[in-house]
């Protein structure tokens, strides 16, 4: 049965799975939220840069991940990232106060950074241009997978045994999953055992990768005016991807006054429901890319998506009814991941054999926006005593950002003269 199904859709499940575990580990911090701060008696805004600290080292070094893969392939840099991370992962669990979990959060963060450029890596170079869409859909949907099951995962074995204990169990999976790479996973259809000609070729011929190509250089790239348009934009839409995954939880059970086991099955939803957004937008995009054309296809899923999120933020804020506000959320999250893998495959339209590299910069402007959300939604927090005059100031910037799209040019490539050195 499992001989049937084409390698590339083996990959693809690789895929899915290292987002799934990236974001299990991320979130589950934001889950055991209440009691750590209970524990270790933070503020809010101190709590708040609990969850900066992660999200500054994910973006220092995302361009460094992104270009190294580029470089020496993914399959290194994913055994790396997954090792470091799962390490830190455990230590998570023996902290013992604020700077002891800053410190571990940041180095946390340096194993995070690279997952995503790494896997556009992948991306382009084992599947053909055509299925492109629905690949990077797959590969978001295992961020959203990991988000959806966190709760069910987390919260029972916190209850049970303490909120160290998370973290251990999640330590262990991403120990089996650098297993599978190490002994199966290759850089290129070429060097995968089993894999049919006629599959090897099909992808070859159609993928964005090219063999013999150059990489450009990094002062190529950001002179690329599309390059600084998705980074702004990622910018400001990673402002309410970070609130669904590091404050929402607080903000449920603090803000709106739900208990954990009330919360958990909202943040499932939410999660869902950005599952559901995915398989809706990558197919979309890849069907209206079709139809009318490149430039239009992506502009139209990115500021449809980006903007009803910021509306969808702005109502839950608004909302006095906390169950309404609870589906507004859910609803945000929705439309977020139907627009969100339309920015990667922006990368990809425009850096070709740099893909890593433009999506590393893209993530870097993306985790910058993450570590603003994180230290002032916590400030804001305790100075107004309410939870959702910093959802105002998310929703503000997500519709801001989504004007941005009207001006990003997914056909204008990185410029293929500046070269670096070639690529085999």
């Amino acid at each position: 049965m499992i001989k049937a199904i084409p390698y590339r859709y083996r990959v693809l499940v690789l895929l899915c799975a290292v987002t799934t575990l990236t974001y299990l580990d991320r979130i589950c911090i934001s889950i055991v939220g209440v009691r750590i701060k209970s524990e270790f008696a933070l503020s809010n805004e101190q709590f708040g840069w609990v969850l900066a600290s992660f999200a500054l080292a994910y973006a220092v070094f995302e361009i460094p991940s992104g270009l190294l893969g580029d470089h020496i392939g993914p399959r290194k840099v994913f055994i790396r990232i997954v090792l470091w991370w799962s390490f830190f992962t455990a230590i998570t669990g023996f902290t013992t106060g604020l700077v002891s979990l800053m410190l571990i959060r940041f180095l946390f963060g340096v194993g995070e950074s690279g997952t995503y450029p790494n896997a556009l890596i992948t991306v382009s170079r084992w599947f053909p241009v055509s299925e492109t869409g629905r690949a990077l859909t797959w590969v978001g949907i295992g961020s959203q997978i990991g988000s959806a099951i966190a709760p069910l995962i987390i919260i029972p074995i916190a209850a049970a045994y303490g909120w160290r204990m998370p973290f251990f169990v999640n330590a262990a999976i991403g120990l089996v999953w650098i297993i599978v790479c190490y002994l199966w996973f290759k850089d290129f259809p070429a060097q995968m055992r089993g894999i049919s000609v006629t599959e090897r070729n099909y992808i070859e011929a159609n993928c964005r990768h090219r063999s013999g190509h150059q990489l450009v250089t990094m002062k190529a790239i950001f002179k690329n005016r599309t390059v600084w348009l998705v980074m702004c934009m990622y910018f400001c839409l990673q402002w309410s991807n970070y609130f669904f995954v590091a404050w929402m939880p607080v903000y449920l059970q603090e803000g709106r006054h739900f208990s954990e086991q009330q919360s958990s099955p909202i943040i499932f939803s939410l999660f869902i429901a950005g599952i559901a957004g995915l398989l809706s937008g990558g197919f979309f995009a890849d069907w209206i890319v079709r139809k009318r054309g490149l430039k239009f296809g992506r502009r139209f899923v990115g500021i449809t998506g980006m903007g009803m999120c910021g509306l969808m933020v702005f109502l839950a804020a608004l909302l006095a009814n906390n169950e309404l506000s609870a589906g507004c959320l859910i609803a945000a999250n929705f439309s977020y991941s139907f627009a969100v893998m339309t920015a990667y495959a922006v990368c990809s339209d425009i850096g070709r054999n740099n893909t890593g590299t433009v999506t590393g910069a893209m993530n870097f402007f993306g985790q910058m926006g993450a570590f603003f959300l994180a230290l002032i939604f916590g400030k804001i927090a305790d100075l107004t005593h309410s939870f959702n005059m910093p959802l105002f100031i998310v929703s503000f910037i997500t519709i801001a950002g989504c004007l941005l799209w009207l001006r990003i040019d997914p056909t204008r490539q990185v410029d293929p003269g500046a070269i670096s050195h070639p690529v085999t």
